[in-house]
């Protein structure tokens, strides 16, 4: 369980990079309709810091790690600038996809169309 500081920290590094990353010109970066930060997992050294982004659309998954990765100098600059950090974490970018999950999710139980209504007939 992270401290309360090293919280803080987590928080205010997926708020800076939720702005950055829509201002990414990269088109294997933008290329989903919506993508947002679900988490970040910073080390406590501040040396290190996953990144887990979630794209819901149709996206490929190799050319959006590439662009990242071409970004990723760019994006921790600007962190640097934004933050007054010790040190400016390497950022490592992790493709999250529980949302999809839960959408699909969502959509099984939909289809299963099942009533609560029984329950008080048995009774």
């Amino acid at each position: 369980m992270a401290s309360n500081k090293l919280q803080r920290t987590n928080d205010d590094i997926q708020f800076v990079l939720s702005n950055l990353l829509r201002q990414v010109k990269d088109p294997r970066v933008n290329q989903g309709s919506l993508t947002s930060i679900t988490r970040v997992d910073t080390t406590g050294d501040l040396r290190y810091c996953k990144v887990y982004v979630s794209i819901l659309g149709n996206v490929d998954e190799k050319e959006f790690k590439k662009g990242v990765k071409s970004a990723s100098p760019w994006l921790r600059r600007e962190l640097g600038l934004a933050l007054n950090l010790r040190y400016t974490p390497e950022l490592i970018f992790e493709l999250d996809k529980s949302i999809e999950y839960g959408a699909h999710i969502h959509s099984v139980m939909e289809s299963l169309n099942i009533s609560g209504d029984s329950e008080d007939e048995d009774m």
